[in-house]
């Protein structure tokens, strides 16, 4: 069958061996979705490849490394009601695209559904999935799962009118936990997030990453949003946690200097949330501190 509902959306930037494996897999997806891909200036031949082995795929050259804003470019060319995010080193299990549409047709306010994450080739939950599923965060009845404040662009169907009513990813985060910004904006819409486990997504981490630069980009992009959207209190008290908690290495310590070098264009774009998302937020803050897949650490 043909999925007419749903657009997937990868970026990719040289990393042409697991994106043609993710492209593959995908490609034997019942619901033969479409495929588009945002090639964020790869210099191995990704783009080359991609033409070539998947010329059904619509692929995009912006010529330049977008970050997570060239998912934005993506959604551009998405005419189905819901997009799915995968990462050039994940796929979609087979049916869960359907699902996720479904669950989606039927709950008008939902934004997204994040699934099951499976690390391959070990075929283990990924250590987020549990905080996912322990979200202490309350919601309507009609969810289909536990609420989130939050989700993750690997593991995602949203709807692509919520995703073009909260502006798309910021471009000043670039990436790195981009999806907190954008989340939050559509909470404050009335728009809701929930975990579905019944959906499945494997994730075969590529060997080409530089966990010490995205530990960087992750704590900047942690305290830009702190500074962005939570109330000057608890973005104090939330700044000072990280000072105190964070490896003092120099890592953190560019991480910190880059946010800094930063809030000028921030304090321009702060726009604290009201009191009742900003008690979800401070809810979220305190589950995750325990949490094994929010150390700052690489």
């Amino acid at each position: 069958m043909t999925c007419t509902r749903t657009t997937v959306v990868v970026i990719t930037h040289n990393r042409r061996a697991e994106l043609l494996r993710s492209l593959a897999e995908l490609c034997r997806l019942p619901e033969r979705p479409r495929v588009v891909v945002t090639d964020n200036a790869s210099t191995d031949g990704t783009a080359e490849a991609v033409a070539r082995d998947f010329p059904e795929a619509t692929l995009l050259r912006p010529g330049r490394n977008l970050g997570a804003v060239g998912r934005n470019l993506a959604v551009r060319h998405v005419r189905t009601p819901y997009v799915a995010f995968c990462d050039d080193d994940s796929w979609w299990e087979p049916g869960s695209l359907a699902r996720a549409a479904d669950l989606l047709d039927a709950r008008p306010r939902l934004a997204a559904v994040t699934a099951r994450i499976v690390v391959e080739p070990e075929g283990t939950e990924d250590p987020v999935v549990r905080e996912l599923r322990e979200s202490p965060l309350s919601g309507p009845d009609w969810l289909p799962g536990p609420a989130l404040g939050s989700f993750l662009a690997a593991a995602t169907v949203m709807r692509t009118d919520a995703f073009r009513a909260g502006g798309g990813f910021h471009p000043g985060l670039w990436l790195g936990g981009e999806e907190e910004l954008l989340a939050c904006d559509l909470l404050r819409q009335g728009w809701w997030f929930a975990y579905a486990g019944e959906l499945t997504v494997h994730h075969q981490a590529s060997g080409l990453r530089d966990s010490t630069a995205r530990r960087v980009l992750g704590l900047r992009n942690t305290l830009w949003f702190t500074w962005l959207r939570r109330p000057l209190l608890p973005a104090l008290r939330r700044t000072g946690h990280l000072i105190r908690t964070v490896p003092h290495d120099a890592a953190s310590a560019r991480a910190f200097a880059h946010a800094t070098a930063g809030l000028p264009w921030v304090l321009r774009q702060r726009d604290p949330v009201p009191p009742d998302l900003e008690h979800r937020l401070a809810t979220l803050e305190r589950a995750r501190r325990t949490s094994p897949a929010r150390r700052y650490i690489g």
